[in-house]
């Protein structure tokens, strides 16, 4: 569920040819390179029953570079699981730091791909495969840097585990029981947010540390009816009905709101972005309730996720023959709701909007969670600071919410800041997680495990 960090409108991007690299040129990146190619070729969709083998050829990496086979654990949970690797700290009774990914890929169809999405290509600069970005890509940074370290005897000050979940597209089960197994945390970095924008030049133009996520909702609307024959229509229509109901609720925009995070994001954007819609982002960071500000932001895709709670239809099934009337219509509403207001008060209002108490509105736990904004940590937004200037001289660092849903959102239910730092930087209109043709840049795999590394090294 990965909606990757775009922060500046495309107008402010200068155009340059790319140079393609088709091999990471460290020893470490070489590493990360064949961990994520041979990860693309294990189909962890679910239903596959793929994740415990992939897990089980991460864990055969990590013990064969000195992890004590005790030392990383594979929990199984129905056809999936968690992968766990621990790395002891200086200070034992210290709380852990997790650092935080997801093994399971969303499924592709092969006949809609140019190349087959389980069968990972090295071409043209960029690695092609289901999940090479989301989220195989940092989770072979990672593990990569990981098995750099323990060569290396690196000690951290507090025990560092790794912890790679099985099911974070769909049900987030082994999510859920990862958090309640390190609900002693004291901080998550996770490898599945957060990240770099480069301008269409190659070059860096900001970096975004998520700390806040919407928190997702479905809801069914459902109609029913007698029905009858078609000749003898009624006054009531059970589709007519329904799509009166959703019409209202297309309609409707929620009131803006504002955290630190969308406060901090949307000022620093603003200073580089023009026009319109830079003003309209400095006058609601000083403003939330700026609603002509926030309606010019609302009107872009890329920031409409950052001021409001948004509520639409993306499902619609009804009728059960061509000649008769519907007996049944059911419409799919799904919010992304901002955080801190509670799922109970967006039902209340989708109820409000159907204005129809004959149409069912039916809360569809997916197995995410509700869940506030992480306070911005004064020791993470340094080190990244300080490791985004290594990489990228200048390069400013912007909180952001993420406008989807990730595994932190269940840690930060429990009370553990989560951060999204991912280290893959690449350009927005390269992003086709979920999509087809997936891809990551090979560019971004030395700096990436020098990334992690200088992440971990700084705060650890």
């Amino acid at each position: 569920m990965r909606h990757l960090f775009v922060v500046l409108a495309a107008s402010t991007l200068l155009p340059a040819a790319a140079i393609a690299q088709d091999a990471p040129t460290s020893a470490t990146g070489k590493e990360a390179l064949t961990l994520l190619t041979r990860g693309i070729a294990f189909k962890t969709v679910q239903g596959e029953g793929q994740v415990p083998a992939y897990a089980a050829y991460l864990k055969q990496q990590l013990v064969s570079a000195g992890f004590a086979d005790a030392d990383v654990t594979f929990v199984p949970l129905g056809e999936t699981g968690y992968l766990t690797a621990r790395i002891a700290g200086r200070d034992r009774k210290a709380k852990p730091t997790v650092v935080l990914g997801h093994m399971d890929v969303v499924a592709a169809d092969a006949k809609d791909w140019t190349r087959d999405p389980f069968t990972p290509v090295v071409e043209g600069g960029y690695v092609f495969g289901r999940g090479s970005l989301d989220n195989k890509a940092n989770v072979s940074l990672v593990v990569a840097t990981l098995m750099q370290l323990k060569r290396e005897n690196w000690v951290p000050k507090r025990d560092l585990v790794l912890v790679l979940t099985g099911d974070e597209e769909t049900e987030m089960k082994t999510t859920q029981a990862a958090a309640g197994a390190f609900v002693n945390a004291g901080l998550v970095l996770n490898a599945d947010a957060g990240g770099g924008a480069l301008g269409e030049d190659g070059k860096p133009i900001a970096y975004g540390l998520q700390a806040a996520e919407k928190v997702y909702g479905d809801w069914h609307l459902t109609v029913t009816d007698p029905g009858g024959h078609s000749s003898r229509p009624g006054p009531r229509n059970a589709i007519a009905v329904l799509a009166n109901a959703v019409v209202r609720i297309a309609n409707y925009r929620f009131p803006p709101q504002q955290n630190e995070i969308t406060k901090a994001s949307l000022a620093g954007t603003a200073a580089a972005t023009p026009g319109e819609l830079g003003a309209a982002m400095k006058a609601f960071a000083a403003n939330p309730a700026d609603t002509a500000a926030a309606d010019i932001l609302s009107a872009d895709k890329r920031y409409v996720g950052q001021v409001r709670t948004t509520c639409v239809p993306t499902m619609f099934n009804g009728g059960h023959a061509p000649n008769a009337l519907p007996q049944r219509a059911m419409a799919n509403i799904n919010c992304r709701i901002f955080p801190g207001t509670p799922r109970a008060e967006i039902e209340k209002k989708l109820i409000e909007l159907v204005a129809d108490p004959t149409i069912a509105v039916t809360f569809r736990d997916n197995g995410t969670i509700e869940a506030g904004a992480s306070p911005l940590d004064p020791k993470v937004v340094s080190a990244v600071k300080t490791v985004v200037a290594k990489r990228a001289p200048g390069t400013p660092v912007l909180p952001m919410q993420e406008a989807g849903a990730t595994d932190s959102m269940h840690f930060r239910a429990k009370g553990i800041p989560s951060f999204g730092v991912g280290g893959v930087f690449m350009k927005p209109g390269e992003i086709f997680a979920h999509g087809l043709n997936e891809r990551v840049p090979v560019a971004t795999i030395d700096p990436g495990v020098v990334w992690w590394e200088e992440l971990l090294k700084t705060l650890g």
